[in-house]
């Protein structure tokens, strides 16, 4: 009987939640399993990841194999890297100091990752910053200037408007004398 740790879907419409199941390969997604050794939830932030270290070395050894995924979690949490290390034939010690430099590593990466991600967050904020400002700028040395020519666009025409009706009331004024006479 061939036996596979896998992924086993369960949750809501939309909101999946994943056992950790070592299962015969025969066997459906969701169908029988053999043995429970973990949860996965995806939709937290980070995902979180509960598996009984022992139990996966335990299936690890006796030949099951991981799917993709599967693999992932478990080099993700270091699981593949012992059972590595314990078939080279180390001991019990060794195995520990070098997980420990693993963890290590693996926190110093985050850690600059995270460094990076807030680094280029506050770049992209500043330079969004900056354009809205000259644009603020721009705009507040336009709309003086685009107010100063329609108030003079306004005058002149008043202007014209109020000579021209001047013109229109004298010449009203004469036609009246002439009619008048």
């Amino acid at each position: 009987m061939a036996v596979k740790l896998r992924l086993r879907r369960m949750g809501k419409k939309k909101q999946p939640v994943y056992k950790v199941v070592a299962a015969d390969v025969r066997s459906p997604r969701d169908g029988k399993f053999i043995e429970a050794i973990g949860l996965y939830n995806p939709r937290t932030n980070p995902a979180t990841i509960e598996i009984q270290e022992d139990r996966a070395l335990y299936w690890l050894s006796v030949g099951a194999q991981p799917t993709d995924t599967v693999k992932n979690l478990l080099s993700s949490l270091g699981i593949i890297l012992k059972k590595e290390l314990t078939n080279r034939g180390l001991t019990e010690d060794q195995v520990e100091a070098q997980l420990n430099e693993w963890k290590k590593q693996k926190e110093a990466k985050l850690n600059s990752v995270k460094k990076d991600a807030v680094k280029s967050e506050n770049k992209d904020e500043k330079k969004e910053e900056k354009p809205e400002e000259k644009a603020v700028e721009n705009t507040e040395e336009v709309k003086p200037e685009a107010k100063n020519e329609d108030e003079k666009k306004v005058e002149v025409t008043e202007e014209k408007v109020s000579e021209e009706e001047k013109d229109t009331a004298s010449e009203e004024k004469q036609d009246g004398e002439k009619k008048a006479e």
